[in-house]
């Protein structure tokens, strides 16, 4: 007589009512579109400017391993259990409920708020263009496009989300290119610059090892997004082969973009001057005498900012979908329209953007600075949960008689990996301890994540343990 092998369904059930409309093609550049932001092609001076040239390409590839240890225990969960929501209903079946919903609301309150810093990025640049029109204007009207693009269908979200991505690839991938050219010579206009800018004065570190320790949590957030991979699998067609394939070439895109484009910068531009200049990419376009060189980098930043608030909208509004169907939001969040979307999150999703925008106009060096700081532990967080969760389901998957070849795609050298990813992200947050500048984000992120754990537990644990019941029950 056979053993009975475990269903995968009875350990996180499907949730009905999204449609599987999404392509691999789109679900490769969600991640991508969602890692890759304005972070990299504005801000990646200040970390030549902190660590050092070696020191930033170092940090970026320690960065890099973190993100891939987490997709590697992501890989095992979404692979089995393609849900939409990914690992919100992760934390709630292998963690506890209440772990389930602080995590969905801290995960959405962390991008709604990134939407609104997105949405002012994007803004600002239009007003350079059109300094006529005010950024709030251009804000409302980005608002609105991405909450068309978002309620059309997952289709049309995926479509548009794939050439945002496309664009910031090309623009990357010209970049490498091109700094190539000055570092080798072969560009005809300078003479080569080699990497001589790796050899300081100072040393290979001139601001000591812990200033680059110090840069991780900027460079693990700016990896942050890739999870989105997740999110989006509960609308891929045939996730069992499309995600273990996507997930596989996520990390090594995404580090290669990264590495390679930091080596090309710290090469190019001294240390001591790259926290000083604009847009570090322009820079070495206008080295090279492109023509419009900071105006074409301007379209790409703006891009990139789009981007980046069309992932955050999908995501926000399929977490919040997620959650009521679990009971831990609202009812009206789980209806989704004739096209399998669910129209209300990303409305509600657009309301808190705009709020948080009022508050960056009106009380920017109180709430909205308490807002922003507050989001800053969440990705490290999310990170540690998906691990957490790993570890969780492989036990329990195991306990219940399920054999590793059911799995299509399992994380290796279990239980290293997810213990691994657990320890460094737990390392980066201990970090900003030690930056006076950060220490905010841990007093202001704690209380949040406290906050809303706590509201689970007095308004919402009796009531859900019911509903949980009699779910069971019928």
């Amino acid at each position: 007589m056979s053993e009975p092998t475990l269903n995968l369904e009875e350990l996180c059930p499907q949730k009905a009512g999204l449609k599987r409309d999404m392509k691999s093609r789109h679900l490769m550049m969600i991640s991508i579109g969602g890692t890759i932001g304005t972070g990299l092609f504005v801000g990646s001076g200040q970390t030549i400017s902190q660590a050092g040239p070696l020191g930033a390409v170092l940090a970026y590839l320690v960065g890099g391993f973190i993100m891939y240890l987490v997709l590697l225990c992501l890989g095992e969960l979404t692979a089995a259990m393609p849900v939409s929501g990914s690992f919100q209903s992760y934390a709630s079946r292998f963690i506890s409920p209440g772990a389930g919903f602080t995590t969905g609301w801290l995960y959405w309150i962390n991008w709604a708020i990134c939407i609104a810093a997105d949405f002012t990025a994007a803004g600002i640049i239009m007003n350079n263009w059109f300094p006529k029109v005010a950024i709030w204007i251009w804000c409302g009207v980005f608002a609105t496009i991405l909450a068309l693009l978002n309620i059309i269908s997952v289709k049309a979200y995926g479509e548009a989300e794939f050439w945002f991505a496309s664009i910031k690839v090309t623009a990357i991938l010209a970049f490498i290119v091109a700094g190539c050219g000055l570092i080798f010579g072969f560009s005809g206009n300078t003479v080569p610059v080699a990497f001589s800018n790796f050899h300081t004065s100072s040393g290979l570190f001139p601001n000591g090892l812990e200033a680059v320790f110090l840069t991780m949590i900027a460079v693990v957030y700016s990896f942050q997004g890739a999870e989105l991979v997740g999110i989006a699998a509960g609308e891929c067609e045939n996730p069992d082969k499309n995600v273990p394939r996507v997930i596989k070439g996520i990390a090594f895109r995404i580090i290669f973009f990264y590495v390679l484009a930091m080596i090309v910068l710290a090469a190019i531009i001294p240390f001591n001057e790259a926290s000083v200049l604009e847009s570090p990419f322009a820079h070495v376009f206008g080295t090279l005498g492109l023509p419009l060189a900071k105006d074409i980098m301007f379209f790409v930043v703006m891009t990139s900012a789009l981007s980046s608030g069309n992932s955050a909208l999908y995501a926000c509004s399929r977490l919040l979908w997620s959650m009521s169907k679990e009971g831990l939001a609202p009812n009206v969040l789980g209806k989704v329209n004739s096209r399998g979307v669910p129209v209300y999150g990303v409305l509600i999703t657009v309301v808190l953007a705009c709020m948080s925008l009022l508050t960056s106009e009106y009380a920017a060096d109180t709430v909205y600075l308490w807002l922003m700081s507050s989001t800053g532990l969440t990705g490290c967080l999310i990170w540690v949960i998906i691990a957490w969760c790993q570890l969780n389901f492989r036990k329990k998957f195991i306990r219940l008689g399920g054999k590793l070849e059911q799995l299509t795609f399992h994380t290796p050298f279990y239980p290293l990996v997810p213990i691994l990813a657990l320890i460094l992200n737990l390392c980066v947050i201990i970090s900003l301890y030690f930056d006076e500048s950060q220490r905010i984000v841990l007093y202001t992120g704690i209380p949040t994540l406290v906050g809303i754990y706590l509201y689970y537990l007095l308004f919402l644990n009796k009531k859900h343990t019911v509903a949980l019941k009699e779910t069971k029950a019928n």
